[in-house]
């Protein structure tokens, strides 16, 4: 069986021009092979020091124990700022710890259960999207984007995607994918905050297009939770949630950056992870086949189902760690640090790559292959402990992680269930990264009926 594909890596040495070229075009091909093996590699700029980490002990230091100290890098932002703002993703200090003091309540406990039904509506319309396609070659990030942002649409404010305002920002979200980098110039060369910041033609344009409809639907719902008329749904619990201690809640401009979070990390992340995991599947006809029988399962919109998708989750876990969707986090160093018996000069950039750690050769068994029935062994189990990242970890963990784990397995169960995936062998897609991992010419997929 041949392994899922892999971008190839970039010659050893390069120019930094090289390099920032490359990193511009796709963020995975722009790294040494080396990094795959490296427990630390240290990369040498005329304006910084960046260190790639994959030692799980200083993961720990930087995630866990010590998250204060090195927190979210202000260069990588850089890029996200026109659409994002100052939203949980990109914040830092006291304003993201009041963030996420308002905004984690909306997905603790029960929330999971209450939204499930939401959830369930959004795969059965997928299902129906597909059925007249049968058949047909599709290219299957389409499909997962279109379900994806139809699950965020009507978990955050009850709207189906085809509602005219969530579709119109499902369809600009595309462009903006599309035309934006994860780094722009300011993330090589620190660039005075009175400087204006250089876009891709249409970057801004787009993400103020995005921000526009966003403040529609967030001005709408203030108006329904003032009435005493608005659905008991996400938006509605952050937007009359108030923060422990300061007893303010988000205003309106706040509330549009967090929701254009959402949109990016619930809509994004979930459509590339399915996107891969039914490529997985459809290259991996025999493990298709468990997670179609598993499937059958689904018949009412019950949350206790969930227990029963045990291989679609692991096929969907094991797909994270292939093509982990944020495929890099950056951090800052503080203060100065000594890693590794090397100097770590305070400034310097803290890079954790879940795309090199979970493929790396020193810590997992068949690092590069596709195999769901790793999370049962030992060497699973201890690297879903220590080298397992796709969520993040410790205090700046992705609120939505466990939304992700019943979203992702229940969409992909209900595809299986009536439809079998089977893979073109002239199309094998390579893995790039714009703002998430994806296909260099999409994932082309065709769709039988079961």
């Amino acid at each position: 069986m041949s392994l899922p594909p892999k971008p190839p890596s970039r010659p050893r040495k390069v120019s930094l021009w090289r390099y920032a070229k490359l990193f511009r075009a796709d963020i995975l091909s722009a790294q040494p092979a080396r990094l795959y093996r490296a427990w630390m590699a240290e990369f040498k700029t005329p304006f910084f020091r960046s260190y790639l980490i994959n030692q799980p002990a200083l993961i720990k230091t930087v995630l866990k124990d010590r998250p204060d100290d090195f927190p979210k890098s202000q260069r990588v932002s850089e890029g996200l700022r026109p659409l994002l703002g100052t939203g949980v993703f990109v914040s830092n200090g006291e304003t993201w710890k009041r963030q996420r003091r308002i905004i984690d309540p909306a997905f603790e406990g029960g929330r999971l259960r209450e939204v499930f039904p939401a959830m369930w509506a959004a795969a059965e319309a997928a299902a129906a999207r597909i059925e007249p396609r049968v058949g047909e070659d599709l290219e299957i990030e389409a499909v997962t984007s279109h379900v994806a942002a139809d699950v965020i649409c009507r978990t955050l404010f009850s709207i189906p995607i085809e509602h005219h305002i969530a579709r119109a920002v499902f369809d600009e979200f595309r462009v903006y994918q599309r035309s934006q980098p994860l780094l722009n110039l300011a993330a090589f060369i620190p660039l005075p905050r009175w400087m204006p910041r250089f876009f891709r033609r249409g970057t801004k344009a787009s993400a103020d297009k995005i921000r526009a409809l966003i403040t529609e639907l967030t001005h709408q719902r203030t108006q329904d939770i003032t009435a005493g008329t608005a659905p008991d749904d996400l938006a509605s619990k952050i937007m009359t949630t108030a923060d422990p201690v300061t007893g303010a809640c988000f205003d309106e401009s706040e509330m549009v950056d967090q929701v254009a979070i959402f949109f990016l990390a619930g809509h994004e992340t979930s459509a590339s992870a399915l996107a891969w995991a039914l490529y997985l599947l459809a290259t991996h006809p025999e493990w298709q086949d468990r997670v179609a029988a598993e499937a059958q399962a689904l018949e009412n919109c019950d949350f206790n189902v969930m227990s029963k998708l045990r291989l679609s989750r692991d096929v969907f876990r094991e797909t994270l760690r292939l093509y982990p969707p944020v495929p890099m986090m950056v951090r800052e160093a503080s203060c100065p640090e000594r890693f590794r018996d090397r100097d770590v000069g305070k400034g310097s950039q803290i890079v954790l790559s879940p795309w090199h750690l979970h493929r790396h050769e020193r810590l997992w068994d068949n690092p590069d292959g596709f195999d769901p029935a790793r999370w049962q062994t030992e060497n699973g189990k201890q690297c879903s402990r220590e080298a397992y990242i796709p969520f993040s970890a410790g205090a700046r963990v992705c609120t939505g992680a466990g939304f992700a784990m019943v979203e992702g397995p229940l969409i992909l169960s209900r595809i299986l269930r009536d439809f079998r995936v089977v893979a073109d062998p002239a199309r094998v897609p390579v893995p790039l990264a714009h703002l998430t991992v994806r296909s260099d010419k999409g994932i082309w997929l065709r769709l039988e009926r079961r």
